[in-house]
């Protein structure tokens, strides 16, 4: 458990020095998906579970190919202006993404370690393929309409995005469950309590990090069109939207 969250804080100190240094965005991302990939990476090097370690890097290349492309293309990430700035606010930052990572990433440590054969689950492996794609579908659906110049200004509201406001997050929730299903018979006493790592996900981004802020992002910059969006559309599991009632 130890070798574990060593790793994790190495490759995040080494990054922060980096982006520190050079006051740049361009790794901050890329560098939290890369941990998983990294921390796979070792537990396979080590003997475990190809079945269950290709889940996180698979899910890792995607998010950190993904990102890296966004943030080439705009350049800076506007969350950390006044952060990167100040060193021990960005450290801190960086505190809590290795401490977040190493939460999320308990249950295939935890099996990793434990060393022995798990059971096939295809249920699990099903949750995890629908919410890689589903994030993938929407991540990629969004990049491209913002790409497109007649979309200045405006908001998401086609594809996947129709069904729900957020079905790049839905995805990732999805993804973590079936990370944590398929470990579940590799897990034994107390280390079921790595359940906490898709607790930790979902709450993280329904009511910390993710859904609230932006939202209330959206509402200061769209105004009425984004309320009678909301009003019309799913949180998070995509479903038919419901049609505006005039009065």
């Amino acid at each position: 458990m130890l070798e574990a969250f060593l790793i994790i804080f190495l490759i995040q100190i080494i990054f922060f020095a980096f982006a520190s240094l050079f006051k740049t965005d361009k790794v901050t991302d890329l560098s939290y998906g890369l941990t998983f990939i990294l921390l796979a990476l070792y537990f396979l090097l080590k003997g475990g579970s190809l079945l269950l370690l290709i889940l996180p890097i698979l899910w890792g290349f995607r998010l950190s190919t993904y990102l890296f492309i966004r943030i080439m293309k705009i350049k800076k990430d506007q969350r950390f202006d006044g952060v990167r700035e100040q060193f021990w606010s960005f450290a801190k930052f960086w505190f809590l993404q290795a401490v977040s990572i190493f939460i999320i990433s308990l249950p295939f440590i935890l099996v990793s370690l434990n060393n022995f054969s798990l059971q096939l689950n295809y249920l699990a492996l099903l949750i995890f393929a629908i919410g890689l794609v589903t994030e993938t579908i929407a991540d990629w659906q969004k990049y491209q309409f913002k790409n497109q110049t007649t979309n200045q200004g405006k908001f998401i509201q086609t594809g996947l995005w129709k069904y729900s406001r957020h079905p790049n997050y839905f995805g990732e929730m999805l993804v973590w469950w079936g990370i944590y299903l398929l470990c579940f018979s590799g897990l034994q006493g107390m280390q079921h309590l790595a359940i906490v790592s898709p607790i930790y996900i979902t709450v993280l981004l329904l009511f910390v990090s993710g859904v609230p802020t932006l939202e209330k992002n959206y509402a200061q910059k769209y105004g009425s069109s984004w309320l009678n969006y909301k009003q019309q559309t799913s949180l998070i599991i995509p479903w038919f939207r419901s049609v505006a009632h005039n009065h």
